[in-house]
């Protein structure tokens, strides 16, 4: 029997004593999580162990669709996280401010966090982690990567043994589903992307996703537990998915590939000294197990030893996905109390300190996919060998495809080689007079 479900069983024989929530947000996903935690018919049991104590939120004439007792809704989120009857803070709000503060003020006062906050975790990590760790408790954050699939508890607890050689994933469902629809129909980006907003996929302001930050928040934190330290989010390199065209698209599929937007952390070298973390739109061969992965689902693939190759796949974001990770967070807290399972729990905790060197972009090792608009002359092809060659570049396939008015279209794909080297034979290449652009650089996996 799996180790969790013992955990449970054995909190049922513990002393009946409720657990108070302090919930702060009662947007989409705090909505969720309050209907889910209200809907026990069927689910785990400790569920009716847990109170709704307080609920905070910005406006209190604004519809609800929930129902909660006179008293529990309140605009005062300092009241909820100095309740000294408050058991565990949820904060669900997003943002920056307040939720920061309030968080740090909760874990002052002793109490444990659960948060769907990619933001705030990303890049108060450490601050939030280390002053959790002094007093003694827990932040748990299931819900701030993927959605509703479990990747944070699996990389904590069940493939803590192994020694994690990469991480990489489909962490954004907008993009995902932006390039999905380029892929199919042949569309544009622009029309994709007001599409999707139109639809609800995309935000009004769609930069945190388009532009790959929201994917960047995420694949800190992965790489964070997966690598065992923490991550300067301004060592991660980010390439959001607006230079994709749909003609991209359309070479990547007669080459066998397709274009996704990826968040990896991977060693870079066999003794493990060198660690990439980026985001960028990335060409997938078709028969990658993220290649099949389409519309706003997520997935993340984790290489590690001895376990190979195992992969979390599921909806990425949503009222009801979002909600299963913060009430399963919920329910481990609510265990780990009725029990009374030391504090040091390393299986609950975030206990690692140190900063972890990021490899600059210029030193990745990877393979490259460049698209290039010539003058119809001759040698054009050995000219572009010639350069690249210069600078150590080996050349896996060279196909001039067409035209486009008097340019001829040449697509090139390279073999491993460091990103460095590969740019600089670019630069060398766009002064040549045979060059009229290079409308496309692409990383390939």
């Amino acid at each position: 029997m799996p180790r969790l479900q013992l955990f449970f069983i054995y909190s049922l024989d513990a002393k009946s004593v409720g657990v108070k929530l302090g919930i702060l947000g009662l947007g989409t996903v705090g909505t969720g999580t309050v209907q889910l935690l209200q809907d026990t018919a069927g689910r785990h049991p400790l569920l009716k162990e847990i109170e709704i104590y307080r609920v905070g939120v910005r406006s209190l004439s604004k519809p609800r669709q929930v129902e909660l007792s006179t008293g529990v809704v309140t605009t005062d989120l300092e009241a909820i996280v100095n309740d000294p009857e408050i058991d565990i803070i949820v904060e669900v709000m997003g943002g920056l401010e307040p939720a920061r503060t309030l968080i740090l003020t909760a874990i002052k006062n002793g109490k444990h966090v659960v948060t769907a906050n990619k933001a705030a975790i990303s890049r108060f990590g450490a601050e939030i982690f280390t002053a959790a760790n002094q007093a003694g408790v827990y932040v748990m954050l299931e819900a701030a990567v993927g959605g509703g699939i479990p990747v944070i508890q699996p990389l904590k607890q069940s493939l803590s043994v192994n020694r994690i050689h990469g991480i990489t994933g489909i962490v954004n469902g907008t993009t995902n589903y932006i390039l999905t629809r380029m892929q199919t129909e042949g569309s544009d980006f622009n029309d994709v992307l007001a599409d999707a907003q139109r639809l609800g996929y995309a935000e009004a302001d769609p930069t945190a996703d388009i532009d790959g930050l929201d994917a960047a928040d995420k694949i800190a934190i992965l790489a964070s537990l997966g690598f065992d330290g923490r991550i300067n989010l301004q060592d991660v390199y980010c390439e959001g998915i607006r230079q994709v065209s749909k003609t991209d698209i359309s070479y990547a599929a007669k080459l066998g590939f397709v274009i996704k937007l990826l968040a990896i952390a991977k060693h870079q070298t066999s003794d493990h000294s060198q660690l990439s973390v980026r985001v960028h739109p990335t060409l997938v061969p078709q028969t990658h197990p993220l290649a099949s992965i389409n519309g706003v689902y997520n997935a993340i693939l984790v290489e590690g030893e001895p376990i190979g190759q195992v992969m979390f796949f599921g909806p990425g974001a949503g009222a009801g996905a979002t909600a299963s990770a913060v009430c399963s967070d919920i329910l481990n807290l609510v265990a780990t109390l009725k029990t009374n399972t030391p504090k040091s729990n390393p299986l609950l905790a975030c206990r690692h300190e140190n900063y972890l060197q990021i490899t600059p972009i210029s030193e990745l090792v990877t393979r490259f996919y460049a698209r290039f608009l010539t003058k119809d002359q001759p040698s054009v092809i050995g000219k572009l060998g010639t350069c690249f060659g210069k600078y150590g570049v080996s050349l896996e396939s060279v196909v001039q495809t067409g035209f486009q008015a008097q340019l001829a279209e040449i697509v090139v794909v390279t073999h491993d080689v460091r990103e460095g080297d590969f740019r600089q034979a670019l630069a060398e290449i766009e002064t040549l007079e045979a060059i009229d652009s290079i409308p496309s650089i692409l990383r390939v996996i």
